[in-house]
């Protein structure tokens, strides 16, 4: 038996079907995916992501810790509520985590890690924060709720204290506040707007019941993976782990190699890197025939070389599958994947697929 958030008995009485992921029991869909799916790019759909792990960390030198554990460089982070999305790294520059991280004041930082990793993130978290007096603290009392889509924010705003609504709906992407017990960001892994809510746990299911009243639609894991990848977001294991780095995970974005002096964990095996070029690249890939991509499929690469798929699946919105693909660095514009032994071609683009609901140029 895996782990429960505090919404697990709602979601059975809702009659979702409950996989394993990461340890813990979660709805992968509760009636169709693909009108999940389709309810978060027209609408508004609601995701339990309460298995995420929220982690307080406070201390006079909180940030000094996070310039030496995080690639991405929270010197950027100036005002309350500010986040920044980052990759953790070991020694060797391969991904331990990706996260994102909440200024709240000089003392006070709030990280959201990935559930199957938070063993490992704590341990190591707490491993480099002991010399420099900073407390580590899991929020296990939190349940996390994603609400996602065009109409997401109107409908979750309702649920808040009449004297916050403006200020939720004035929010900047990509940032948060406090209402209460609650913490309202404006994030998301759909490429939808909406919010990330954090709230004591016995008032998920309320507030779960109350989205569903407004319209909200209860939404799986199947359909919150579609969507991440349309809006060409990793996804940690598949796309990027502690064997890849991320210039070859398409996450150099996220990497802060200035200031000079910054010594982050991973930074001089990402130098090299940097110097040298990597010799591999995570590409979008559109399939030209019919089929699903998939993990692991194999990717043969003009002039030889290849690679694999690290996430695929069929995109709802494009009615085409798509996916991440490792291969050699390089210009390459067309490519095969091998599909039980028959090699079907399928194009590179530049990730995301889709953007709030509309296929980019180039992708079709």
């Amino acid at each position: 038996m895996g782990r429960h958030t505090p919404l697990y008995e709602l979601h059975r009485s809702l009659g979702a079907r409950l996989v394993d992921f990461g340890g813990w029991d979660m709805p992968v869909q509760y009636a169709s995916q693909i009108e999940e799916h389709h309810a978060v790019r027209r609408a508004a759909g609601v995701f339990d992501v309460s298995h995420m792990c929220v982690v307080d960390l406070t201390g006079s030198r909180t940030r000094a810790l996070l310039r030496q554990l995080l690639a991405n460089d929270v010197a950027k982070l100036t005002r309350s509520g500010q986040a920044l999305y980052s990759c953790m790294l070991n020694p060797a520059g391969g991904v331990l985590d990706d996260l994102i991280v909440y200024y709240l004041d000089e003392s006070s930082f709030r990280l959201v890690v990935n559930a199957g990793t938070r063993d490992k993130d704590l341990a190591w978290i707490r491993r480099h924060s002991h010399d420099l007096a900073v407390e580590v603290r899991e929020r296990v009392d939190l349940a996390m709720l994603a609400v996602q889509g065009p109409e997401a924010r109107e409908k979750t705003v309702m649920l808040l204290p009449a004297a916050a609504r403006a200020r939720a709906l004035e929010l900047p992407v990509f940032a948060g506040f406090e209402v209460g017990e609650w913490f309202i960001a404006r994030t998301g892994y759909t490429g939808e707007d909406g919010f990330e809510v954090m709230l004591p746990a016995p008032q998920a299911v309320n507030i779960w019941q109350a989205l569903n009243a407004r319209g909200v639609v209860s939404c799986g894991l199947g359909a919150r993976d579609t969507l991440r990848l349309e809006a060409g977001m990793n996804l940690y294991g598949n796309d990027m782990d502690e064997t890849t780095h991320p210039f070859e995970s398409n996450l150099g974005w996220t990497v802060a190699l200035e200031p000079r002096d910054r010594s982050f964990i991973g930074r001089e095996a990402l130098e090299r890197v940097k110097a040298a070029g990597s010799a591999r690249q995570l590409v979008g890939l559109v399939l030209e025939d019919r089929g699903v991509l998939r993990s692991h499929q194999k990717v043969s690469v003009p002039g030889g070389g290849g690679g694999e798929i690290t996430s695929g699946t069929f995109s709802p919105t494009l009615e085409r599958s798509i996916a991440f693909a490792r291969i050699p660095s390089g210009a390459v514009a067309r490519v095969s994947v091998d599909i039980r032994g028959k090699l079907l071609p399928a194009r590179t683009v530049k990730p995301p697929f889709v953007r709030f609901g509309k296929p980019l140029a180039g992708v079709l």
